[in-house]
Protein backbone atom coordinates (compact mmCIF):
# COMPACT_ATOMS: atom_id res chain seq x y z
CA UNK A 1 0.00 0.00 0.00
CA UNK A 2 1.40 3.55 -0.99
CA UNK A 3 0.54 5.65 1.68
CA UNK A 4 0.76 9.62 1.06
CA UNK A 5 0.10 12.92 2.16
CA UNK A 6 -1.37 15.48 0.16
CA UNK A 7 -2.39 19.38 0.57
CA UNK A 8 -6.20 20.41 -0.31
CA UNK A 9 -7.42 23.77 0.20
CA UNK A 10 -4.18 24.12 2.57
CA UNK A 11 -5.11 20.92 4.64
CA UNK A 12 -3.06 17.67 4.97
CA UNK A 13 -5.15 14.82 3.17
CA UNK A 14 -4.12 11.10 4.29
CA UNK A 15 -4.03 9.05 1.07
CA UNK A 16 -3.68 5.33 1.31
CA UNK A 17 -3.50 3.83 -2.28
CA UNK A 18 -4.02 -0.01 -2.85
CA UNK A 19 -4.79 -0.14 -6.34
CA UNK A 20 -2.41 1.63 -9.11
CA UNK A 21 -4.07 1.89 -12.84
CA UNK A 22 -2.56 3.66 -15.71
CA UNK A 23 -5.17 4.38 -18.42
CA UNK A 24 -3.86 4.63 -22.34
CA UNK A 25 -5.54 5.63 -25.65
CA UNK A 26 -7.74 7.39 -23.29
CA UNK A 27 -8.68 10.57 -26.27
CA UNK A 28 -11.97 11.80 -27.47
CA UNK A 29 -10.28 12.88 -30.40
CA UNK A 30 -10.07 9.18 -32.96
CA UNK A 31 -7.86 10.98 -35.00
CA UNK A 32 -5.12 12.15 -32.58
CA UNK A 33 -5.13 8.77 -30.66
CA UNK A 34 -4.13 7.12 -34.15
CA UNK A 35 -1.40 10.04 -33.98
CA UNK A 36 -0.52 9.15 -30.67
CA UNK A 37 -0.13 5.42 -31.39
CA UNK A 38 1.70 5.83 -34.45
CA UNK A 39 4.24 7.91 -32.86
CA UNK A 40 4.93 5.08 -30.79
CA UNK A 41 4.83 2.66 -33.28
CA UNK A 42 7.98 4.70 -34.76
CA UNK A 43 9.46 3.39 -31.17
CA UNK A 44 8.50 -0.24 -31.69
CA UNK A 45 5.25 -0.34 -29.50
CA UNK A 46 2.56 -2.57 -30.67
CA UNK A 47 -0.85 -1.04 -31.22
CA UNK A 48 -3.13 -2.05 -28.31
CA UNK A 49 -5.32 -4.39 -28.43
CA UNK A 50 -8.34 -1.58 -27.07
CA UNK A 51 -9.07 1.62 -27.02
CA UNK A 52 -9.02 2.96 -24.28
CA UNK A 53 -6.71 -0.21 -21.71
CA UNK A 54 -6.20 0.04 -18.36
CA UNK A 55 -2.87 -1.52 -17.54
CA UNK A 56 -2.04 -2.48 -13.74
CA UNK A 57 1.04 -1.38 -11.55
CA UNK A 58 2.28 -1.78 -8.25
CA UNK A 59 1.09 1.17 -5.74
CA UNK A 60 4.41 1.62 -4.46
CA UNK A 61 5.35 3.17 -7.24
CA UNK A 62 4.08 6.53 -6.44
CA UNK A 63 5.72 9.07 -4.86
CA UNK A 64 6.02 12.93 -4.45
CA UNK A 65 9.55 12.96 -4.45
CA UNK A 66 11.81 15.18 -6.31
CA UNK A 67 14.57 12.63 -7.63
CA UNK A 68 14.33 9.10 -8.53
CA UNK A 69 16.64 6.49 -10.05
CA UNK A 70 16.05 4.45 -13.28
CA UNK A 71 17.77 2.07 -15.06
CA UNK A 72 19.83 3.02 -18.20
CA UNK A 73 18.77 6.34 -20.21
CA UNK A 74 15.81 5.07 -22.09
CA UNK A 75 12.90 6.38 -19.99
CA UNK A 76 11.04 9.35 -19.96
CA UNK A 77 7.77 11.11 -18.49
CA UNK A 78 4.59 11.95 -19.41
CA UNK A 79 2.24 14.75 -17.58
CA UNK A 80 -1.23 13.23 -17.13
CA UNK A 81 -4.40 14.04 -14.77
CA UNK A 82 -4.86 11.25 -12.00
CA UNK A 83 -7.78 10.59 -9.98
CA UNK A 84 -8.05 9.61 -6.21
CA UNK A 85 -10.53 8.12 -4.84
CA UNK A 86 -10.28 8.65 -1.41
CA UNK A 87 -12.89 8.00 1.55
CA UNK A 88 -14.70 11.19 1.42
CA UNK A 89 -14.91 11.50 -2.46
CA UNK A 90 -12.96 12.00 -5.58
CA UNK A 91 -9.82 14.31 -6.12
CA UNK A 92 -7.82 14.73 -8.81
CA UNK A 93 -3.89 15.58 -9.19
CA UNK A 94 -1.30 15.57 -11.40
CA UNK A 95 1.31 12.44 -12.39
CA UNK A 96 3.91 11.42 -14.71
CA UNK A 97 3.68 8.08 -16.44
CA UNK A 98 7.29 7.64 -16.33
CA UNK A 99 8.10 4.87 -18.57
CA UNK A 100 11.10 2.54 -20.51
CA UNK A 101 10.63 3.61 -23.93
CA UNK A 102 13.34 0.23 -24.32
CA UNK A 103 11.14 -2.12 -22.42
CA UNK A 104 7.72 -0.28 -23.66
CA UNK A 105 8.59 -1.75 -27.24
CA UNK A 106 8.33 -5.22 -26.18
CA UNK A 107 6.35 -4.90 -23.17
CA UNK A 108 4.15 -2.02 -22.28
CA UNK A 109 2.99 -3.74 -19.32
CA UNK A 110 6.69 -4.32 -18.07
CA UNK A 111 7.51 -1.06 -19.16
CA UNK A 112 5.00 0.52 -16.39
CA UNK A 113 6.36 -1.59 -13.65
CA UNK A 114 10.23 -0.29 -14.66
CA UNK A 115 10.19 3.24 -13.38
CA UNK A 116 8.54 5.26 -10.41
CA UNK A 117 4.99 7.31 -11.10
CA UNK A 118 5.55 10.75 -9.53
CA UNK A 119 2.88 12.37 -8.29
CA UNK A 120 2.61 16.17 -7.16
CA UNK A 121 1.57 16.96 -3.36
CA UNK A 122 -1.01 18.71 -4.13
CA UNK A 123 -4.61 17.72 -4.93
CA UNK A 124 -8.31 19.39 -5.47
CA UNK A 125 -11.44 18.16 -5.27
CA UNK A 126 -13.24 16.69 -7.94
CA UNK A 127 -16.64 18.28 -7.25
CA UNK A 128 -14.50 21.95 -7.57
CA UNK A 129 -13.38 21.26 -11.05
CA UNK A 130 -16.39 18.98 -12.45
CA UNK A 131 -18.84 21.89 -13.66
CA UNK A 132 -15.63 23.22 -16.12
CA UNK A 133 -13.39 20.10 -16.41
CA UNK A 134 -12.68 20.96 -20.01
CA UNK A 135 -11.15 24.13 -19.29
CA UNK A 136 -8.91 22.24 -17.31
CA UNK A 137 -5.05 22.17 -19.15
CA UNK A 138 -2.02 19.59 -18.61
CA UNK A 139 1.59 21.12 -19.69
CA UNK A 140 4.99 19.46 -19.60
CA UNK A 141 8.69 20.46 -20.11
CA UNK A 142 11.91 18.96 -20.55
CA UNK A 143 14.88 20.26 -20.04
CA UNK A 144 18.18 18.67 -22.34
CA UNK A 145 22.06 20.14 -22.26
CA UNK A 146 20.44 22.91 -20.70
CA UNK A 147 17.80 23.99 -22.71
CA UNK A 148 13.86 24.24 -21.54
CA UNK A 149 11.42 23.28 -24.22
CA UNK A 150 7.80 23.10 -24.45
CA UNK A 151 7.38 19.10 -24.57
CA UNK A 152 3.44 18.58 -24.34
CA UNK A 153 0.55 20.54 -23.72
CA UNK A 154 -3.28 20.64 -24.26
CA UNK A 155 -7.28 20.90 -22.57
CA UNK A 156 -8.11 17.69 -20.52
CA UNK A 157 -11.05 17.88 -22.47
CA UNK A 158 -9.28 16.14 -25.02
CA UNK A 159 -9.18 12.87 -23.21
CA UNK A 160 -12.17 11.01 -22.28
CA UNK A 161 -14.47 12.95 -19.03
CA UNK A 162 -13.14 11.14 -15.88
CA UNK A 163 -16.91 9.39 -15.22
CA UNK A 164 -16.69 7.78 -18.96
CA UNK A 165 -13.64 6.88 -18.08
CA UNK A 166 -13.99 5.03 -15.00
CA UNK A 167 -17.03 3.53 -16.07
CA UNK A 168 -15.12 2.13 -19.28
CA UNK A 169 -12.53 0.19 -16.41
CA UNK A 170 -14.57 -0.53 -13.56
CA UNK A 171 -18.43 -0.89 -15.52
CA UNK A 172 -19.81 2.08 -12.84
CA UNK A 173 -18.89 5.59 -12.65
CA UNK A 174 -17.45 5.18 -8.81
CA UNK A 175 -13.59 4.49 -8.62
CA UNK A 176 -12.95 2.28 -5.86
CA UNK A 177 -11.97 3.95 -2.71
CA UNK A 178 -8.04 3.51 -2.71
CA UNK A 179 -7.38 3.63 -6.10
CA UNK A 180 -5.35 6.10 -8.01
CA UNK A 181 -6.01 6.16 -12.25
CA UNK A 182 -3.38 7.31 -14.28
CA UNK A 183 -5.88 9.09 -17.26
CA UNK A 184 -3.81 9.76 -20.36
CA UNK A 185 -1.76 12.04 -21.84
CA UNK A 186 -0.73 14.32 -25.26
CA UNK A 187 1.22 14.36 -27.59
CA UNK A 188 4.86 15.29 -27.91
CA UNK A 189 5.68 18.31 -29.10
CA UNK A 190 9.22 17.48 -30.96
CA UNK A 191 10.83 14.20 -29.77
CA UNK A 192 10.00 11.65 -27.55
CA UNK A 193 12.85 11.54 -24.72
CA UNK A 194 13.79 11.87 -21.16
CA UNK A 195 16.33 15.10 -20.46
CA UNK A 196 17.76 16.22 -17.17
CA UNK A 197 14.32 17.92 -16.16
CA UNK A 198 10.87 17.10 -16.65
CA UNK A 199 8.28 19.60 -14.95
CA UNK A 200 4.60 19.41 -15.69
CA UNK A 201 1.43 21.37 -14.43
CA UNK A 202 -2.51 20.66 -14.33
CA UNK A 203 -3.90 24.66 -14.72
CA UNK A 204 -7.53 25.80 -13.60
CA UNK A 205 -7.91 29.13 -15.17
CA UNK A 206 -11.54 29.62 -13.98
CA UNK A 207 -10.33 29.42 -10.53
CA UNK A 208 -7.14 30.68 -11.00
CA UNK A 209 -4.99 27.65 -9.46
CA UNK A 210 -2.28 25.52 -10.82
CA UNK A 211 -0.75 22.09 -9.33
CA UNK A 212 2.94 21.62 -10.66
CA UNK A 213 5.22 19.43 -10.29
CA UNK A 214 9.27 18.65 -11.10
CA UNK A 215 11.40 16.09 -10.59
CA UNK A 216 14.92 14.66 -11.78
CA UNK A 217 16.18 10.84 -12.61
CA UNK A 218 19.80 9.66 -12.18
CA UNK A 219 20.93 6.59 -14.48
CA UNK A 220 22.01 3.99 -12.91
CA UNK A 221 24.75 1.79 -15.24
CA UNK A 222 23.28 -1.20 -16.73
CA UNK A 223 25.77 -4.04 -16.68
CA UNK A 224 25.92 -7.22 -18.96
Amino acid sequence: MANLIFKSGGKDVACEINQLVIAGWTGRNKEAVEHHIEELEKLGVARPRTVPCFYRGAENLLSTSSTFQVVGNDSSGEVEYVLFSLPDGLYVGLGSDHTDRKVEAYGVTVSKQMCPKPVASEVWRFDEVESHWDSLVTRSWVTRNGKRELYQEGSVGRMLPPKELIERYIGSKELPVGTAMFCGTHSVIGQIGGGDLFEMELEDPVLKRKITCSYKTNSLEIVD
